[in-house]
């Protein structure tokens, strides 16, 4: 049985993935995975920037001992994100978060 975070990831479609990936294209790095890995205080910074933002870009570190796919699929995994695109060094997660004010929410088509 799934447990309850990944009942709340999102399926994105194709055209919601180029939609999100178009958007993140020009955001700042807001997350870095450094030496520790993904730490209890990375996790709890990455849900608050998808809280406010929905969108973060996430960058894995030189000194990270994880693979960048396996890193990306466990933070999303913690985060109940949406993993949208892993490129390089850095990948995208998505969370929709339905309490912001509908001009500062990201509109999927």
């Amino acid at each position: 049985m799934k447990d309850k975070k990944e009942k709340t990831i999102q399926q994105l479609s194709g055209r919601q993935v180029r939609f999100l990936r178009g958007l993140g294209h020009h955001l700042e790095v807001k997350v870095s995975i450094g030496r520790d890995g993904i730490t209890r205080n990375l996790v709890a910074a990455t849900q608050a920037i998808l809280l406010s933002d929905e969108l973060v870009k996430v960058k894995v570190g030189s000194g990270c001992e994880l693979e960048r796919a396996a890193a990306a699929d466990l933070l999303a995994g913690k985060t109940a994100a949406a993993l949208v695109q892993v490129l390089g060094k850095t990948f995208l997660l998505f969370r929709e978060n339905p309490d912001r004010k509908d001009g500062q929410r990201i509109v999927l088509p």
